[in-house]
């Protein structure tokens, strides 16, 4: 997996071209250091980033894995669709694996399906009506790409994987991807089961976010959080649930691991939604184990939820 469309490569920490040569990379990362001390009026994370970037491209060894895994994906395998919930996930040589014969959960829509659409109409336009595009994921087009481009694409990384967590919980759940939410938005996914309903936003902001008066804030410089994360999705849930008739019992901003200090961290409620930020690797146990305080679904209840789901979700 390729880092996220919207993290700084170690090159860009630098401050210099990836076909530097030794005695360059030497000379910015001595001047990049004295910049970020916070001894000198710099910041202690953009310190550490200088200094996490010299490990990874500092040492000819360490610079040729770099090198070497980043031009690994220069045809675009890391950011194109990769499997989907299905019992098979394609190679690049078009055969298919058995990756796990499990039953899996049942599943509508296309996750990450309309965040992909908006990255590639806003890359083609950026790019140039007309102009040659051969390779949209390639990752050098990318990370030179606005940011409002290589965010599209980071949530559609998300959403994806987010999908891929949710496929193993098994045939007791139904997930639906890439649900209208009633108010010109969308909701990345919903997930019904034993536990009661969640709805689910997937979020890759390229680096740490941390839980804050209610709501989840940056936590390292350059980071953009739009508008109200946790109050936003619990707004569009609550939107939905009046529409079809149903309750959630959760909403939850899905995170990459290392986004989050924790693994779950309780945001607070809204409305009486409960607000959780969850670091993916955890999304299915979470699931699987519920909210503390939330009583479990009954299987009625479940039967009716899925019915009206079934029948009023409109996917976007």
């Amino acid at each position: 997996m390729p880092e996220s469309p919207l993290s700084a490569s170690p090159y860009d920490v630098l401050g210099v071209d990836a076909t530097a040569d030794v005695e360059e990379l030497k000379r910015a990362y001595r001047r990049r250091l004295r910049e970020t001390h916070p001894d000198t009026g710099g910041s202690a994370d953009e310190f550490r980033a200088v200094q996490e970037a010299w490990e990874r491209v500092g040492t000819p060894e360490a610079r040729a894995v770099f090198d070497r895994r980043r031009g690994s994906a220069s045809s675009g395998a890391g950011y194109e669709p990769s499997g989907t919930a299905s019992g098979f996930t394609a190679d690049r040589s078009g055969s298919s694996t058995p990756r796990d014969t499990r039953p899996k959960s049942r599943a509508y829509g296309h996750p990450g399906g309309w965040r992909r659409e908006r990255y590639l109409a806003m890359m083609r336009e950026w790019v140039g009506l007309g102009a040659p595009l051969d390779d949209p994921y390639d990752p050098q087009l990318v990370h030179s790409a606005p940011y409002e481009i290589r965010h599209a694409l980071a949530d559609a990384l998300a959403e994806e994987a987010t999908a891929r967590a949710t496929a193993e919980l098994g045939i007791g759940y139904t997930v639906w991807h890439d649900v209208f939410a009633y108010d010109g938005g969308k909701i990345d996914h919903l997930v019904l089961g034993p536990t009661g309903l969640f709805a689910l936003q997937s979020e890759d902001y390229g680096g740490p976010v941390a839980v804050k008066r209610g709501e989840l804030l940056p936590a390292a410089p350059g980071i953009q959080l739009d508008g109200r994360p946790a109050h936003d999705l619990a707004d569009r849930a609550r939107k939905l649930g009046r529409a079809l008739g149903v309750r959630f019992a959760g909403a939850l901003i899905v995170l990459p691991d290392d986004a989050l200090e924790d693994p779950v961290e309780e945001i607070g409620k809204h409305r009486g939604i409960a607000l959780l930020a969850v670091r993916r690797s955890v999304l299915a146990h979470l699931l699987r184990d519920g909210v503390p305080g939330v009583p479990r679904a009954a299987g009625v209840d479940l039967f009716e939820v899925r019915t009206r789901l079934q029948q009023g979700v409109t996917f976007i």
